[in-house]
């Protein structure tokens, strides 16, 4: 911490909203793992492989809640009230909702009762989930000065990753204790009830956080807006909008690869083990750690935070089609090795943007936008895993709709990440909305 020019309480802040990125790495992996799972729990067998589809239709639910959430949490209580408040509300509800999943009864004992609760619970949960990447990166880069922003927003986005990395291990002994049929009857529900556990550490860390100067600051001199949504449409609207098509893009991708991926290696090896599937997830999520970390620190010396995301973008975007292609083709080590590669290459990506996104939104409204942008461009995310199955049986080929939707979602995250404008430069002053 010396030498870095943040305080101790600037570091506890920063912990904090890590702490808040490893619950929703943990809570949306959970899922995912289990999909496979709840797709023969919660619809009828008859629907076949359309199961599978509605079930990761339910996070389409919960992706739709959360730009809600952050407009309204953001701005009725992150741009008004303060960051931490806003943050102590979100993971309490973030955290009931999502161990409530494993209450839920099931179709054989509820009918459509039981898929219509999975999605009420989803879209409660993605209410709260949706202020905590506002709040979150707004405590955050304002705890740190701006020539460290871009390793440590690397850092807060790496809670994701951490807690895809740690549930699945949970997963994979689970799996292991349980066996395929004890997971089937009991095993699903223990592992959303082991959700509450980050969530209450998560509370313990907040606790002890303090407001972020800025905000602090802004309320002294009486700056606060009275209507930060109102400001952040009217003001604020043209980087919204380059920000939402970027977003759009990158989060598209990370829901078709990181959540996809548990169930895409069910589906290329049907003979793999649960314990495998969780623990090749983990190893993938290692991976991405080491690009999200590197990333931030290889920003250090890109003249800028665009530039920065586009050298990325670019790399991960030429990458798709071979490691595509290979790991279509070879056997579950193989695709281990490959999808590991795109992890690693689409961290990169995200290791700049709390930053980027920090920085091109006013203090005034910046947990409202920042939450916003972030969250309105998971809305097609939400959707992802159902759009590439669906063309995946119009196409008659999960390779080639799987390559072409990330290749498009590809080609989106460039062009938002151009027409956005550069918000610091290595060397320079903190951008003029700070």
């Amino acid at each position: 911490m010396q030498g870095t020019g943040a305080s101790r309480e600037g570091w506890v802040q920063v912990i904090s909203a890590y702490a808040g990125w490893l619950m929703d790495g943990y809570t949306t992996i959970a899922y995912a793992l289990a999909a496979v799972t709840l797709s023969s729990l919660f619809f009828p067998s008859r629907i076949g492989f359309f199961g599978l589809i509605a079930t990761f239709g339910g996070l389409a639910s919960e992706e739709v809640a959360r730009p809600v959430g952050a407009v309204i949490l953001g701005n009725f209580l992150g741009d008004r009230v303060g960051r931490k408040s806003m943050l102590t509300l979100t993971i309490l509800g973030f955290s009931l909702f999502s161990a409530a999943k494993g209450l839920l009864p099931t179709y054989s004992t509820a009918g459509f009762l039981a898929p219509l609760l999975l999605y009420i619970l989803l879209f409660a949960e993605g209410l709260f989930a949706g202020a905590e990447y506002g709040g979150g990166t707004a405590l955050s880069m304002e705890s740190v000065p701006a020539r460290i922003r871009g390793p440590v927003g690397a850092f807060v986005q790496s809670g994701y990753g951490t807690g895809f990395f740690i549930v699945s291990f949970v997963y994979a002994a689970l799996s292991t204790h349980y066996g395929q049929a004890g997971f089937t009857a009991m095993g699903w529900r223990i592992l959303f009830f082991t959700t509450a556990v980050p969530g209450l550490l998560t509370l313990a860390i907040r606790a002890a956080a303090r407001e972020s100067g800025v905000f602090s600051d802004m309320k002294e001199r009486q700056e606060i807006e009275k209507e930060p949504v109102s400001a952040l449409f009217t003001r604020g609207w043209a980087p919204l909008a380059f920000s939402l098509v970027l977003t759009s893009g990158l989060l598209f991708i990370n829901a078709a690869t990181f959540t996809f991926y548990p169930s895409l290696l069910s589906i290329l090896h049907p003979g793999i083990s649960g314990s495998l599937v969780g623990t090749y997830s983990a190893y993938i999520n290692l991976v991405s750690l080491f690009g999200v970390w590197l990333g931030g620190l290889i920003a250090l010396m890109v003249p800028g935070r665009r530039v920065a995301m586009l050298v990325y973008g670019l790399t991960f975007t030429v990458t798709v089609y071979p490691t595509a292609f290979f790991a279509f083709h070879g056997t579950p080590s193989l695709d281990l090795a490959m999808f590991s590669v795109q992890a690693f290459f689409e961290a990169m990506v995200f290791s700049t943007l709390p930053a980027f996104l920090s920085e091109t939104f006013s203090k005034k409204y910046r947990a409202t936008g920042v939450g916003f942008a972030y969250n309105g461009g998971g809305v097609m995310a939400g959707f992802a895993i159902s759009i590439v199955l669906y063309t995946s049986v119009l196409v008659k080929s999960l390779f080639t709709a799987w390559t072409m939707w990330l290749l498009i979602a590809g080609a989106v995250m460039l062009v938002g990440t151009a027409l956005s404008k550069e918000t610091w430069k290595r060397g320079g002053e903190d951008a003029i909305t700070w």
